[in-house]
């Protein structure tokens, strides 16, 4: 079995005039990572391996989990390929993940978690949140052979405020 947890970064910033991959998070982005990742702490079952985004927000979004969840060093890992709006392109990207990680944690962006979430998942979502979590379990060892998940969670801000 395999898990996969999709959580698209916390709220950014649009205030100066940075470029997109360097945009920070807001005050409630910040709070909203530390509200989702709290909640999910009851729900994860140890090890995680989690992967993010090179842009600021994803992973200082990242950060927050991996500090609230315990998940070493080892664990955390950047994939520059995860800075993509694309779907198909978060999609290869999960599939060519090692077999011997069982449950994988990814932070990215939209367009491309909504797509992957309604794509992998079997309950259809118009949009993932900012900071929106989203767990689907799929029947299968390989990581390259997901598909027709099973939405075990889905976890909001707005349903924690």
């Amino acid at each position: 079995m395999k898990k996969l947890i999709l959580i698209r970064h916390g709220k950014s910033a649009w205030d100066e005039p940075l470029a997109d991959h360097e945009r920070p998070l807001k005050k409630r982005g910040f709070d909203d990572g530390e509200l989702v990742s709290s909640a999910f702490k009851e729900y994860l079952d140890q090890p995680v391996t989690i992967i993010s985004s090179y842009a600021n927000r994803a992973l200082t979004t990242a950060r927050i989990f991996q500090k609230n969840l315990s998940v070493g060093e080892d664990d955390f890992h950047v994939i520059d390929d995860l800075y993509t709006f694309d779907g198909g392109s978060l999609l290869k990207t999960i599939k060519a993940q090692p077999d011997q990680i069982d449950t994988l944690m990814v932070f990215g962006h939209n367009p491309a978690m909504t797509s992957i979430v309604n794509q992998l998942g079997d309950e259809f979502t118009p949009n993932v949140p900012t900071t929106g979590l989203t767990v689907i379990e799929f029947d299968t060892n390989r990581w390259k052979e997901v598909s027709n998940g099973k939405t075990l969670l889905t976890l909001y801000p707005k349903f924690l405020r």
